[in-house]
């Protein structure tokens, strides 16, 4: 009889201990993509492999927003990656570049943003365009075409 206590104080621990992770993941992991101190912009990648919705974008590393949504564009042959960034990042210079990075090897994929230096800015009334961009990079290729090279030589 003792066994079938401690059994089922455990098991109540245990399913208690779920729920508080539970609450925990939805409480602070929800989409905030829809908030009201955002504006859009869209970018063009050629590989957007890695990105998904609610993926992160990033500037010096700091979170400044998330991918909204990602399209494809049957006509250009790339993907239109719609991004919602914070509303005090206002004077992004025009000649921003945007490249899809990673959190080392295991990490996620996250969006990088790199301002320039051009006087003029990207418009916040969702009409800004991210004309410089780098899709991500296959790790597998790279290191197959690392791997031939370095054997013809």
């Amino acid at each position: 009889m003792r066994e079938s206590i401690a059994e089922t104080l455990i098991g109540i621990a245990v399913v208690a201990v779920g729920a508080v992770f539970l609450w925990y993941a939805l409480d602070t992991g929800g989409d905030d993509s829809g908030s009201n101190g955002r504006y859009e912009v869209t970018a063009r990648f050629n590989n957007v492999s890695g990105i998904a919705r609610g993926s992160d974008v990033r500037l010096s590393g700091v979170k400044v927003g998330v991918v909204q949504n990602i399209t494809p564009d049957f006509d250009r042959y790339d993907a239109v990656v719609t991004l919602a960034l914070d509303n005090n990042l206002n004077n992004l210079p025009d000649d921003t570049d945007a490249k899809i990075s990673q959190d080392g090897l295991l990490g996620g994929s996250y969006v990088a943003l790199e301002p320039g230096g051009g006087l003029d800015t990207i418009p916040t009334d969702g009409t800004g365009e991210i004309i410089f961009t780098r899709g991500s990079v296959d790790l597998l290729t790279l290191v197959g075409s690392v791997a031939s090279g370095t054997a013809e030589e």
